[in-house]
């Protein structure tokens, strides 16, 4: 198993690609700090998906968004497991909007999800994987970390940040051998709990025209992402970091 003795903190476990994620990790053999925001019935339907392979896990409540909610998960997981030796940050938020239509408001909370949550994680857990002088750091960005898209001016902006913030801490944090690593994903088969962040939906459903757009000629699946997810936690990527892989069927092209 190629987690097998890590300790991995997952934040956005209860649904969709984080939840792929946690099972992935669990049965490669990782203790889980699970986190999600909301839904505490579906966070402990995950995290009882992933006791079945035979490892340990924590399941928490919180805000990723707020500093000190990142604060006491750390606490929390680090009081039970002693270490976290993988960080997956899948929060994040797509609203649309024109420019001009954007307030200050969402401005700030788009930014609280998609960037400062990942700083938040990070800060509170590169000191102890400094300690161990290991740790492997994984975001989920997106078409939207590396292109422009109208409607999307805040998602555009903290993403393209988020990319920056990887590349910033894989520079900085690789003397003490943490790596840090970007999953760019594009249409992915996952239940919108926000159906109005995407648009581009018919009934539902993407157009033909969206397919048509990806090489592959359909969606991905969350266990697709999860398996990129996994080669950038474990070992097997070890002389992989400030990189970004894309995970979208060939879309970018």
């Amino acid at each position: 198993m190629q987690l097998q003795g890590k300790v991995a903190l997952v934040a956005g476990a209860g649904r969709n690609n984080g939840r792929a994620i946690a099972l992935a990790f669990a049965r490669e053999g990782a203790d889980l700090i699970l986190v999600a925001r909301e839904r505490k019935a579906e966070l402990e339907g995950v995290a009882a998906e992933c006791e079945k392979s035979g490892v340990r896990v924590l399941a928490l409540l919180a805000d990723v968004s707020a500093h000190e909610q990142v604060e006491r998960v750390v606490r929390e997981g680090l009081s039970r497991f002693g270490h976290v030796d993988v960080v997956m940050s899948v929060a994040g938020r797509r609203a649309h909007q024109d420019f001009w239509q954007i307030s200050y408001e969402e401005w700030h909370k788009t930014f609280a999800v998609n960037l400062h949550s990942t700083f938040y994680l990070a800060k509170a857990l590169v000191p102890s994987m400094m300690q161990r002088r290991s740790g492997s750091i994984v975001a989920l960005g997106g078409m939207a970390a590396m292109t422009a898209q109208p409607q999307r001016a805040h998602v555009i902006a903290s993403k393209h940040g988020l990319y920056g913030l990887i590349k910033a801490l894989a520079y900085e944090l690789g003397p003490y051998g943490i790596r840090a690593n970007l999953i760019a994903l594009s249409t992915i088969e996952n239940v919108r709990a926000n159906p109005e962040w995407y648009p581009e939906k018919k009934d539902g459903q993407y157009p033909d025209a969206e397919l048509a757009s990806i090489p592959l000629k359909r969606l991905g699946k969350p266990q697709e992402v999860a398996n990129v997810a996994v080669f950038l936690a474990s070992d097997q990527s070890s002389y992989v970091t400030g990189d970004r892989i894309l995970c979208m069927g060939g879309k970018y092209m």
